[in-house]
This record gives structure tokens, C-alpha cells and sequence, in this order.
């Protein structure tokens, strides 16, 4: 039996909202989980979080096993207690990081230098494992081939082959490691993750061959890295129309809003993003009119909120004329303040796309995001 089960409270078309149940406790569905990349959400702490109430924060398998290594975060309690946060966590593989440095890659695995120091470091399917093992979050993923795009037919159809071969190795070492984490008195699940380019063929036999593999969730990875978004939209519905109804349906790598509602239609539960924290320490913010740019001239003496219809703490008590001077000066808490405001808003995006699914309103709902953010 699934450690992960969707449990399905309402649905409108594909979409779905409910509880996602794992052996630590349920969370609602769809949800977006903000990047902790090196264990951290950037500018921001694990009090924040707890005052936002992200259901998941993704941990980034790259980073945390190159510093401050697997083992440190093993010996300091896991990644939820290293970094202070009570709630669910999720590793991503490393893969995506480790394939946007052009490594050596071989049927084995694959060979790359690390970005902190130039090292030299080898990665396969069975390492992945053992080190998000170590880093001790609530889900981890399963290595594989993440080609950019667009990318020659061959080179993707490639890529997806190893991935299913990959996957193969890679639940076969996460379940031989299942005792030992009994005995470190913790368990995880593994998600599986589906590839394929735009090819739609090509994106529904990965699934199924992922599926026979047999995890207790499903990804859905190397989207949003290059190609159109009606090309995305194609080759993600090709995917999940084969995925099954009870288990979760992972996006990886979309945030904004378009994407995310456009999704959420098409049946995906889960999204993470650096978009809302990346686009927030650069001054856009995220609003109900669309983004917002702080360092324009214009918002010098306004004294209004950064979004009126926003209920965070940082709309609620200053101004974008004040969050624009602390921007334009390099005031350190800019950052923190912009981001907060961010991740409030997406967090409070995908509530109002529950509730919408919730009473049937979910295409309405699409229209008025894709009018705005389209």
C-alpha cells in the first residue's frame, strides 16, 4: 500500500481538491511548496514559515549534499529538525541542478564538478537514494534525465529511456533501505518522476512505464524548461491522463499563477517554484493586477499597501513607498519583507483555486487568472 494516497474531497473537470495522507500527516491538495534550497527558504526563517503555513518545503538534494553535506544534516536530526521546521518536507533528486552543468553521463550515472569548489562528484540512482536517505525528508525523489529544451527527438527520447531504467534502480535501492530507516525510526516516501519532452506519445508511455515501476507518488519533470506553454499543456495532459487518481500528481519546477491554474485543470496536486522568492529579492511582487515592479519611480510616495485585497502581515502594515526605500537602499530586510509578502500570496493563490474547485467554479476562476497573468 501507498505510503502517499490522495483522498478526494470535491473535484471540478480533471481537478481535484482533497488531502494528501502520508505517514506524517495529511496536508490539502493542490499545494504549492516553497524552495528551501540549501535548507532554507531564502530571507527567510523557519518562524516565518510557520506564520505562512506552507503545508511542504522542497529541500534541494544538490546543495545540501555538497554543503553542508548529507551526513551533517543526518547527524543534526533530518532536515525538518536541521532547519527548524515542524512541518512536511521533500528532497528533489539533485538531478536538474546537476544536468544544467553539461556533466558526464554515463548509463551509470553521472559525473559533475561541484559549483562551491570545482570537486569532482559522481551521482547515480542508488546514491540518490542514499543520500536523501541521510537528509531524512518526508518524500524524496528518484534520479533522472532531465534534458533542456528544445532538444532533437533522439536526445529525448534517450533521456526518457534512462529515466525509466533509472527508475528501476532507484526504487529497488529505496525499498532495500527501508529497515534502516526503521531504525533510525522515520519513514519516507518516493515519488517517481516522468519524462518525455513535448512528445505526447512519448509522455504517456513514460508514465506507464514509471507507474509499473511502482512509487508512492508521481512526478511530472523536465517542463517549463524551454518550450511554449500550450507545448507544456499538451505533454503534461498526455501524462497525467495515465497517472493514477489515488496517488499525488507533482509539477515540477512551475509557479506562476497561469501555469499553476492551467494545471491544477488538468489534475496536478503539487507545484514548487523559486519564482515567487526569486522574482520577490528583485522587487516584483505578486498581486491580484499582476506583478508588480517596486523599483519603479512611481511607487516613491505611495502610500498604499503593496496589494489592497492581500491580508499579510507586511500589506498591512507598510508602504510600497517605505518597501521601495529599504529595496533601493540594499536594506537586508527588504528581502525578507518582499518575500514573506510573495509567498503569502501564492499560498493564499492556490487556497482561493481549492475553493474554487470546491464550488465549481474552477474555468471561471482560470479566465479571471489568464485575463491578468495569461
Amino acid at each position: 500500500m501507498s505510503i502517499v494516497a490522495i483522498e478526494v474531497e470535491a473535484t471540478d473537470g480533471a481537478a481535484r481538491t482533497g488531502l494528501a495522507r502520508t505517514a506524517q500527516g495529511s496536508f490539502p491538495v493542490p499545494a504549492f511548496m516553497p524552495v528551501g534550497t540549501r535548507g532554507s527558504v531564502r530571507a527567510l526563517s523557519a518562524a516565518d514559515l510557520d506564520d505562512l503555513g506552507p503545508s511542504v518545503v522542497l529541500g534541494n538534494t544538490y546543495h545540501l549534499m555538497l554543503r553542508p553535506g548529507a551526513d551533517v544534516v543526518r547527524d543534526l536530526g533530518g532536515l525538518g529538525r536541521f532547519m527548524g521546521w515542524a512541518g512536511l518536507t521533500l528532497t528533489d533528486s539533485g538531478g536538474y541542478q546537476v544536468f544544467s552543468l553539461a556533466p558526464h553521463l554515463d548509463e551509470e550515472g553521472v559525473t559533475f564538478r561541484s559549483t562551491y569548489d570545482g570537486s569532482t562528484h559522481r551521482l547515480t540512482p542508488e546514491d540518490a537514494v542514499a543520500v536523501q536517505s541521510q537528509l531524512g525528508a518526508d518524500i524524496q525523489m528518484v534520479l533522472d534525465v532531465c534534458p533542456g529544451l528544445p532538444a532533437p527527438a533522439e536526445v529525448v527520447r534517450a533521456a526518457t529511456d534512462r529515466t525509466a531504467r533509472w527508475a528501476e534502480r532507484g526504487r529497488a535501492a529505496f525499498l532495500a533501505g527501508d529497515e534502516q530507516r526503521r531504525d533510525r525510526d522515520f519513514e519516507q516516501a518516493q515519488f517517481g518522476i516522468v519524462q518525455g519532452g513535448v512528445d505526447e506519445a512519448l509522455r504517456s508511455a513514460s508514465a506507464r512505464r514509471t507507474i509499473d515501476v511502482g512509487f508512492d507518488g508521481y512526478a511530472v519533470g523536465g517542463l517549463s524548461v524551454g518550450e511554449g506553454r500550450a507545448d507544456m499543456l499538451s505533454a503534461l495532459a498526455a501524462a497525467v491522463a495515465v497517472l493514477p487518481l489515488d496517488q499525488p500528481r507533482y509539477l515540477m519546477g512551475v509557479g506562476d499563477p497561469a501555469g499553476l491554474v492551467e494545471a491544477v485543470a488538468l489534475g496536478i496536486d503539487l507545484f514548487d517554484c523559486v519564482l515567487p522568492t526569486r522574482l520577490a529579492r528583485h522587487g516584483t511582487l505578486l498581486t491580484d493586477s499582476g506583478r508588480l515592479n517596486l523599483r519603479q519611480a512611481r511607487h516613491t510616495r505611495d502610500p498604499g499597501p503593496i496589494d489592497e485585497t492581500c491580508s499579510c502581515p507586511v500589506c498591512a502594515r507598510w508602504s510600497r513607498g517605505y518597501l521601495r526605500h529599504l529595496l533601493v537602499v540594499g536594506e537586508i530586510s527588504a528581502a525578507r519583507l518582499l518575500t514573506l509578502h510573495n509567498v503569502a500570496w501564492i499560498l493564499r493563490f492556490v487556497e482561493r483555486t481549492r475553493a474554487a474547485i470546491r464550488a465549481g467554479r474552477l474555468d471561471a476562476w482560470r479566465r479571471e487568472v489568464l485575463a491578468i497573468w495569461g
